[in-house]
């Protein structure tokens, strides 16, 4: 067994381990629901691009220390961010949630508690989610000022359509892990204590499989489901943050009290 292990200046990691074919990439921030600063969205892209050039490796799992999958990127680190350094920071989260979404082999997450925000479009970037009840699953952007990129959008939307994309982005709510199941977010959902032992049966079934058989079905079911710029309005996305509501929606977060967005 190979394991690297990532350690950031304020104790967080990101443990990537190798074994009989199959990889392993944990994040651990634990104390604040493995949420994810811009080094540790960089750290993780270095990591999917070493997977992608190591061909022992023919599943990936990709997990979160303890009772959740991660809660997206750190608000708080945002709070002394210019605008263009926040939108910075968006583009290195796009880039490890693209990284994943185009590795050449399979990809599982595993949901055992929040993927939100970020954390959900990392999740939707794998090919296979399974999960728990305890799997809580939304993406909360309202209430920070982020302007959502087609690229984020198009996960959900293939998954689970256009018009339900647009109430858990307008409302704000989540699906619990019976739901996500029902809706498609989820593919399995097991018991809390089962959840290694299927998650690693599963990748041991696809492990299995022609390399070359599961590579093509990945690129024609991309193809299937194409992703096409789009001109809408004037705004300009993919600008990731809007220069007036991120900075106040951030300030609410910060000081636990609803935003006041002004028109």
């Amino acid at each position: 067994m190979k394991i690297e292990n990532i350690v950031f200046d304020d104790g967080a990691k990101i443990v990537w381990q190798e074994t009989a074919g199959i990889s392993i990439v944990t994040i651990k921030r634990e104390n604040v629901k493995n949420a994810m600063t811009p080094v540790m969205w960089q750290s993780l892209a270095n990591i999917g691009r070493k997977i992608e050039d190591n061909k022992k490796i023919k599943v990936v799992i990709l997990r979160g220390e303890g009772q959740q999958f991660t809660v997206g990127s750190d608000i708080k680190a945002f709070h002394t961010m210019s605008i263009q350094e926040a939108d910075a920071a968006f583009g290195y989260m796009e880039e490890a949630i693209t990284t994943f979404e185009y590795l050449r082999i399979p990809t599982i997450a595993v949901i055992t508690g929040p993927a939100l925000g970020a954390g959900l479009e990392l999740a939707l970037s794998c090919d296979l989610r399974v999960g728990t009840k305890e799997a809580t699953m939304g993406i909360p952007i309202g209430r920070l000022g982020i302007t959502i990129s087609q690229r984020f959008a198009q996960r959900l939307v293939n998954l689970i359509g256009p018009s339900r994309t647009k109430d858990l982005i307008f409302t704000g709510r989540f699906f619990k892990g019976e739901e996500a199941y029902q809706l498609g977010l989820l593919n399995y959902i097991t018991a809390e204590e089962n959840v290694t032992d299927f998650v690693l049966n599963l990748a041991e079934t696809m492990k299995k499989a022609s390399p070359n058989s599961l590579q093509a079905a990945k690129e024609s079911v991309a193809r299937c489901v194409p992703f096409t710029e789009v001109a809408f309005g004037h705004r300009g996305f993919p600008q990731y943050v809007d220069p007036v509501d991120f900075p106040e929606g951030v300030a609410a977060f910060i000081q636990k009290r609803e935003p006041r967005f002004t028109k």
